[in-house]
Order: structure tokens, then sequence, then C-alpha cells
């Protein structure tokens, strides 16, 4: 097979790599120098789409629509963007070995790339009910969601079962925005989660019991403290029931799993140091072979803020770690220094006509401030993480950009607040003043 070589070759195409293509752009990439390899099929793009607006019944969003960089505002890079750049963008194509000593990828179909500098923007694969041995668990439409074919076939058994009964296995991030927009569908939606609330790793009781009461209200039956542990499906091989460890049994046209991913590293492994699950790399998101980097949900890397070696799986740090990469690589080529990364951890979900942000550590002791009736018009509510006397971390539903900014604001400074009761009180107008 032919053999290609590239000055750099970006392996992924999800968010990471688009953004980093754009300030290989910036930085003034030359025509040919850059490849990105994906086995996703279309050009980069706002992944983050797929479990919101991809799954709306009208003015649903659809490529070109949201190919990278319009979820930060910047311009949508379409598949001829790169062209006009000199990206070679090289789709639906699997790496399937990596021997870094050697600067060497080889594909499933048997191609060789060569490159000088690798970027890993592999990203994370769904977790699968099947890797655990679940009985009945590769019936059809028992759908994950991750990529854009993922979605597309989620979107016609919508269609295919309309009015139809879905269940949703996961209590996470996936689980709420897939619960809210199967619902707006007018299915029949029912969630099952093991934990005692939803979003336990960033929620705390109070502000899940606000998500809870709300998903209730709109007709979302919740089973907390409880699992799938087996599905039957119908002579057609689709699922029809779903068996929870409970022993009760729920009916199901639709079943969605959202119960985690995992970083994509394992063509990498015994290559490179790992740390918590992911490839160990410095500020600059250089790992421990100096041609490498790694970014996104691989990369697990120093956390300014905190003084810890943090992995971060979001959007957010996807894209900025991406260009953190790049600009590291090209200031190391131009003798210039680049600032090490300092990165606030954000995080945010829309759902129905809810949106919340939050940013910093969920660590300490916790306050709860505002209006979190599920059953108000306008719900607007948030908490504080009190850490050593300091606010550390903060999070609010229904904020306007500036009140956002200032919770941001909030937990970049960590303020001091000794006084539990007095920043109840105080809520939202403590953000608000600094």
């Amino acid at each position: 097979m032919a053999e290609k070589s590239f000055k750099y070759v970006i392996l992924g195409g999800g968010v990471a790599a688009g953004y980093a293509a754009r300030e290989f752009a910036k930085q003034g990439v030359q025509p040919g120098e850059l490849a990105i390899i994906s086995k996703e099929a279309v050009a980069p793009y706002e992944r983050p789409a797929l479990s919101k607006a991809y799954l709306f019944p009208e003015g649903a969003a659809r490529l070109p629509g949201f190919h990278v960089c319009v979820g930060s505002g910047g311009e949508r890079l379409l598949p001829e963007w790169y062209k006009e750049k000199g990206i070679e963008l090289i789709l639906s194509t699997e790496i399937v070995k990596a021997d870094l000593p050697a600067n060497t990828l080889v594909s499933a179909a048997g191609e060789t790339f060569k490159y000088q500098i690798l970027i890993i923007a592999t990203g994370s694969t769904v977790i699968k009910l099947t890797d655990f041995g679940v009985q009945g668990a590769d019936a059809k439409n028992i759908f994950y969601l991750r990529e854009i074919d993922d979605a597309d076939k989620l979107v016609e058994a919508i269609k295919a079962k309309k009015n139809g009964k879905a269940v949703i296995v996961g209590g996470g991030y996936i689980g709420l925005e897939l619960g809210a927009a199967l619902k707006i569908n007018n299915l029949d939606v029912s969630m099952v989660y093991p934990e005692p609330w939803c979003m336990p790793r960033l929620f705390t009781s109070g502000i899940a019991a606000f998500y809870e009461g709300y998903y209730a209200n709109k007709g979302i039956k919740i089973i907390k403290g409880t699992v799938a542990v087996g599905f039957t499906s119908d002579s057609n091989g689709e699922v029809k029931e779903v068996q929870l460890k409970d022993g009760r049994v729920l009916e199901a046209d639709i079943v969605v799993v959202g119960v985690g991913g995992r970083p994509l590293t394992a063509l990498f492994k015994g290559q490179v140091e790992v740390e918590m699950g992911g490839i160990k790399t410095d500020a600059f998101f250089k790992t421990s072979v100096p041609t490498v980097y790694a970014v996104g949900d691989v990369a697990t890397f120093p956390l300014k803020l905190y003084n810890e070696l943090r992995r971060v799986e979001h959007v957010d740090h996807a894209r900025k770690s991406a260009e953190q990469a790049v600009k590291a690589i090209k200031g190391l080529e131009k003798g210039q220094s680049v600032d090490e990364y300092d990165y606030l951890p954000y995080f945010y979900s829309r759902s129905f006509d809810l949106a919340w942000q939050f940013y910093g550590d969920n660590v300490g002791d916790t306050v709860l401030f505002g209006d979190n009736n599920p059953q108000s018009p306008k719900p607007k509510f948030g908490s504080y993480w009190i850490k050593d006397g300091k606010v550390v971390g903060a999070f609010l539903e229904g904020g306007s950009a500036e009140e956002n900014q200032a919770i941001a604001k909030v937990a970049k400074l960590q303020p001091k607040a000794e006084n539990l009761d007095a920043l109840t009180k105080e809520g939202l107008a403590f953000a608000c003043k600094i």
C-alpha cells in the first residue's frame, strides 16, 4: 500500500481535531503539512448537538449546520475550508496500529501514514452493556450516542416508533439530555439509574431534586437505585422489555444507554506514560514521547488551579487543549514561549427550557440558594462549594450571560466565605459583587 507523509497528523476527527486545525491555520501551517485522520465519514463537528437539537422533532440541527467551530461562536469550518488551507481530511479511515518510535500509523486497509508530530485526539468510546455480558443487550433498537451515525439511527427509530415507549438507562449527561429529547418527540419515557439521584458526579442531592421533579412534571418516570440486567426482544429481534435488578419489567420500543465512556488509548499502550486512565501530558499537552501530544478526553494533564493531575471529559476542554497543543508545537518551532495551560473546569447542559452552567471544583461543603421549585415558571437557583473557607465551585440554573460570568469568576478567584448561612442568604448576589 502507498505511504503518505505529513509534518503534522491529528488522529481523531472530533471537536478537538477541528479546533486544532483552526489553530494550525492561524499559526500559518503550509499546504500539505497537516492531515486529520478520522474513522468518521464527515469533517469535524460539534458533538454536543447530537444529544440536543439533532433529535428535535422540528427545526432539527443537521450538517453542515454544526461543523466546528460554531459551538464557540467561531467560523464554521466546512469541508471546503480544509481544502482551501491545504489540510488533508482523511475520512472513513480507522487506524489499527500506532508505532510511536517509528512515527508511523497503519490503517485497517493497510495504508501507512508517517508524521513528524502526532496529536492524539481520539476522544472516548461509549461503554456498552454488551461489554458486561448483559443478557439480550445486542437486541435491535438499543442505542448509544457518540457519533453522527448513532444519532441518525436513533432519529429513524423515533420516527418508526411514534408515541412508543422509551427507556433511558443511565442518569448522567446523556440520560438527562436524551430523556428530554425523547419526551419532546412524544415518547413515553422512563429513566433508570442505580444512584440515589441523577448526575451524582456533579449534582448534590439538592440540585438533583429539582431536575428529577421537573422531569417528573413533564411526565418522565424516574426509577432510581436499580439497573437493567436483561432485555427481551420480539420475533424481529427488536427490544420489547427491559428487566430490572429489582424484579420490575419495563415495556420498551426504544432503549438508549448512557452509562459513561472510556478514553480511546489502547493503540498507544506501552508506548507512552499513562495516568488516571489517560495519556499523561505536561502543561503543553506533550506526552512522554517528545513528538507526540494528546488532547481532550484522552489527556491527563496538570490542572494548574488545583495543582493536581486531572482528566476532563468535556467539549470545552477538548477545544481549549487542542488550541494549547498547537500553540505549543508552533511556539517550539519558532523559539517562542507559550503560557502553561491554566484551565477552569466548566460543564454545562441544556434540556427542555432549562440551562445550567458549573465552574470550578465540586468538593467540600455546599450551600443551595435561590428558587429551586420545579413548579416555578422561571426557576433560578444555584449552589456553591466551599473548601478551607473558600468558594471553589459554583453552579447556576437559569442564569443570564452576565450571571454565568459572575459564577465563573468566583470559581477562578476562590473568595473567602466563612459563614455558610450568610452565603446561602446572599446567594447569587455574592457572585455578582466579586
